[in-house]
């Protein structure tokens, strides 16, 4: 399945920049001012890059002017691609899942409400689907009534099972019941569904807690797997939900959806760079082929901009 080139910005951080902080060609010669690094400072912290990108952004900038090794504004925007695509770096294939030795690999997906995640793993389940993947969804966000329901409708798209439970109940049994129906079904692939957990509610985050507890139990080794699905265009927000998951489940990748023309696609650098997890997909769109497999160079290229 190609992957299409995500565009995260409207307007590129290296044209703003120039608009802003370049506005003389003698700018890189004489060196930065005080008022040109305040201007980039802005413009990188209001594009959600956040203070510690923000900071090792700048100084890589200043320290390559002021060294000479920066001569000219080509070398500036090239040298911010290469870092941003540094700092952005993951595993050689962010697509590629953690395989289970035995049974069906176990795929945790998690996030907060309107994040896209239920949407998330419609886009997953086609395109492993696709890959040859026998594929069992699991509805363990019992909390929500319509969170079932939508993922059910996902499923019947898609031609595949959704294993479900009743509306209020317990969502580490629903993915116990999922698991022994993969086994079960020589399915390859179960992804579990779980509560669009408000991130301050503690008791919520025990209920993950338990669900990832009850799928190792069953299936040892399992979950392979976890994804937190984050909204890029909540900026730091993304990111202080991040750390608050992360406290409950170490997520194996993250997902970031809604990216399909936002100008805030600095949240990206700040999601990799603060929670020290690897961006596995991007969400361009609300259709379920809309999904990319995250690639640091591309995106730091089209973040920067001509």
């Amino acid at each position: 399945m190609a992957d299409r080139v995500t565009r995260p910005t409207k307007l590129g951080v290296w044209a703003r920049l120039k608009r802003l902080a370049f506005t003389d060609v003698g700018a890189i010669a004489r060196g930065f001012r005080v008022d040109d690094v305040e201007a980039m400072e802005r413009l990188l912290l209001e594009s959600d890059f956040g203070v510690p990108a923000t900071t090792e952004l700048i100084e890589m900038l200043e320290s390559g002017v002021r060294t000479g090794r920066l001569k000219s504004e080509e070398d500036l925007r090239k040298a911010l691609v290469e870092r941003i695509a540094t700092l952005l770096r993951g595993p050689d294939d962010p697509g590629a899942l953690t395989r289970a030795g035995a049974g069906p690999t176990v795929l945790v997906v998690v996030g907060v409400n309107g994040s896209g995640k239920t949407t998330t793993i419609a886009k997953l389940a086609r395109r492993f689907q696709a890959g040859g993947d026998r594929i069992l969804l699991a509805a363990a966000d019992t909390f929500r009534a319509g969170a079932i329901d939508q993922l059910v409708t996902w499923g019947n798209r898609l031609g595949l099972e959704t294993v479900t439970g009743a509306p209020g109940g317990d969502p580490a049994a629903v993915a116990f019941d999922a698991v022994v129906a993969g086994q079960a079904r020589n399915a390859t692939l179960v992804i579990v569904d779980t509560a669009g957990r408000l991130h301050t509610q503690e008791g919520l985050m025990d209920e993950l807690r338990k669900v990832i507890r009850v799928i190792g139990r069953k299936a040892p080794g399992a979950p392979q797997e976890t994804l937190l699905v984050l909204d890029g265009t909540v900026g730091q927000n993304a990111v202080q939900q991040g750390k608050l998951f992360m406290e409950a489940v170490r997520p194996t990748g993250i997902v970031v959806t809604k990216l399909d023309g936002t100008a805030r696609g600095g949240a990206v650098v700040a999601l990799r760079r603060e929670l020290d997890v690897p961006i596995r997909f991007l969400g361009t769109g609300e259709d379920a082929a809309d999904l990319e497999v995250f690639n640091a160079h591309r995106f730091a290229e089209d973040l920067v901009g001509a």
